[in-house]
């Protein structure tokens, strides 16, 4: 089967600062949460990697940017990191020589064809913040937030065109403060929604900042949002799924592109105690400074069902109170990360935006396969032939262009990531990237076979695809 891709559609890819650059040239008092959750526990992290080194972005983001020219990529994002961003968080004093390496990356993607969209926070929130305000607890962090994001814009955007205010900005409290696995182990779920709710006011005063200086863009915020399906059409699996949409996806999503939250999700806020503090000043600002646009990270489905247990009464809070996660069996798995994987996931996400949230502007701004020990898949020439990535990529890549056929606004697939990167925990134990990162030879670059192929639809715009079945 053969699919044309239209000519404006992205074809891109993606990573972030904290997980590429690395600490060259970073001062001390630097730090951001996930550079001090590194050094507090470096055992968690697989074999010692972390940010510390990275993919060394710092020195070799042309050796990147080379490769990206040569596969003709459209578009790449990444993110400023906020915390090497200033030397002063309070006092706003920018770090010149990192604003340099910004600037430096943006025109070396410019002069490579390359167009620049840039994340404000991927993770960055600096150590100094969390430590003194208790991070997006405060007030005060949402508003040293917003000014260092018109700094931002006066310093970049007159070449960057597309903005991202957060990346998956339901993740770092989700991790730490309601489910308690992540640094420092605090669980404490009015403290989660609490955060939830200034990142959701930040989105929308920073929109505000950008639309107000009158830029020449776009401005949206990049959300992680599961696809959920029920294990049954029974009333009680169907409630499951809908109260997990509720505290996971439409905490984010509704306030972003309809100005609102649900009114479901703040009755159950109410009802366990767990309902943020705001004002009516607040919600005001949310309603009138909606989104330009969308980012969506997509990688496998959610499929839940009624909770076979009642719930501990001893124990805090949590939505699992109303869900039990299930596995579907006989499901597609991608062994190395424990994901399932399941294309059709795109389109149902693309015919939901459709239908529910005005067909809003967006792209795929995550989606890609993670591997394990990846050397065991090099030719003799080194080349690693990850026909499994080819694969991956172009079964969600058809579902993506059918949805497109049925009138869905999704502008693009960009995927995770360009190259080897790392991750949280896992470090560089799965690789994700189009181009190898080599590990023992000074974090030597090297194109996969996907790369290859990647280039080939860029330049054909046609995917070609074998035995996918739309069902």
């Amino acid at each position: 089967m053969k699919q044309t891709i239209p000519e404006n559609f992205i074809l891109g890819a993606g990573s972030s600062a904290w997980q590429t650059e690395g600490w060259q040239g970073k001062n001390e008092g630097q730090d951001s949460y996930l550079d001090a959750w590194y050094k507090k526990e470096n055992f968690v992290w697989h074999e010692g990697y972390g940010p510390a080194v990275a993919t060394n972005f710092m020195e070799k983001y042309q050796d990147d940017i080379d490769h990206m020219q040569a596969i003709g990529l459209t578009h790449y994002r990444t993110s400023i990191n906020w915390s090497r961003f200033f030397t002063d968080y309070e006092e706003l004093i920018v770090d010149e020589a990192y604003v340099e390496h910004v600037n430096n990356v943006i025109n070396a993607l410019i002069k490579a064809n390359v167009e620049p969209m840039l994340c404000l926070e991927h993770y960055e929130l600096p150590a100094y913040l969390l430590e003194k305000y208790d991070g997006w607890s405060s007030k005060k962090v949402v508003e040293l937030f917003v000014e260092y994001a018109k700094i931002a814009f006066a310093r970049f955007g007159d070449r960057v065109k597309s903005w991202f205010v957060f990346n998956e900005p339901v993740v770092v409290q989700t991790r730490v403060y309601l489910d308690a696995i992540r640094w420092p182990h605090e669980q404490d779920t009015a403290k989660w929604m609490q955060w939830n709710h200034h990142k959701v006011l930040a989105t929308a005063k920073v929109v505000a900042a950008y639309k107000n200086a009158g830029y020449e863009g776009r401005i949206g915020t990049i959300l992680n949002p599961e696809v959920t399906y029920a294990r049954s059409t029974s009333k009680a699996d169907q409630k499951a799924a809908y109260i997990f949409d509720l505290f996971y996806n439409r905490v984010f999503l509704d306030p972003a592109v309809k100005g609102v939250y649900p009114e479901e999700l703040l009755s159950l806020l109410k009802k366990h105690d767990i309902l943020f503090e705001h004002d009516a000043k607040e919600l005001e600002v949310i309603k009138e400074n909606t989104v330009d646009f969308l980012g969506i990270n997509l990688y496998f489905p959610k499929r839940v069902q009624a909770p076979k247990h009642a719930w501990n009464e001893n124990a805090p809070f949590h939505p699992e109170m109303y869900y039990d996660t299930f596995e579907l069996p006989g499901r597609r798995m991608n062994k190395s990360r424990g994901w399932e994987i399941y294309p059709k996931l795109m389109y149902d996400m693309a015919m939901r935006i459709k239908n529910e949230y005005d067909n809003i502007p967006w792209l795929i701004t995550e989606n890609g396969m993670g591997i394990e020990a990846e050397e065991q898949f090099m030719n003799d020439t080194g080349e690693v032939q990850d026909d499994y990535r080819i694969d991956f990529i172009g079964e969600h890549l058809s579902w993506l262009l059918k949805a497109v056929e049925a009138g869905s606004s999704c502008e693009g697939y960009m995927l995770w990531a360009f190259t080897d990167c790392v991750s949280p925990m896992n470090a560089f134990k799965n690789r994700y990237g189009l181009v190898r990162i080599d590990l023992e030879n000074d974090r030597g670059r090297s194109l996969k076979k996907s790369g290859q192929w990647y280039k080939q639809i860029i330049e054909q715009r046609e995917l070609v695809s074998e035995d996918i079945q739309y069902k």
